[in-house]
């Protein structure tokens, strides 16, 4: 039990370090419902529980499109750390919640705002795309 409870913590430790540091943080179902959208608790609205707006990459490692992303994303966590979050869920391990979101086609993008429903973007998109809808859609810049 102490051996769970301790690798557990390491994992939040190392999740916080990684958002500090501005890195893309891959989570699972469980981080999902704590720090996006517990839809098993709010299942009539769109509840957001996050403190800054975050992306979600959804993809898979045997995705050729997914990881030619992978370092666009990095690039943008770094830029924006202080600003947005940036996940990655693996479609193949997460399948519930790729399934909850209708996830057919990856990469898919999704960018989730403090306040209102998040929207998304289909396919790899070049990193001026991603940019405009942060700056446009997640931080209300024009």
């Amino acid at each position: 039990m102490l051996v769970v409870l301790f690798t557990a913590n390491g994992v939040r430790a190392q999740q916080e370090s990684d958002e500090a540091k501005g890195d893309v943080i891959v989570i699972n179902k469980a981080d999902f419902l704590e720090k996006v959208y517990n839809y098993e608790k709010n299942t009539s609205e769109w509840v957001y529980e996050g403190e800054k707006p975050c992306i979600i990459d959804f993809y898979a490692d045997w995705c050729g499109p997914c990881r030619r992303i992978a370092p666009i994303m990095k690039e943008l966590a770094t830029e924006y750390k202080t600003d947005i979050l940036i996940y990655k869920i693996d479609v193949d391990k997460e399948k519930e919640l790729a399934a909850h979101f209708g996830v057919s086609s990856i990469p898919m993008i999704l960018f989730v705002p403090k306040e209102g429903r998040p929207q998304y973007l289909l396919g790899a998109y070049p990193k001026e795309t991603i940019v405009e809808t942060i700056n446009s859609f997640l931080l209300k810049k024009q």
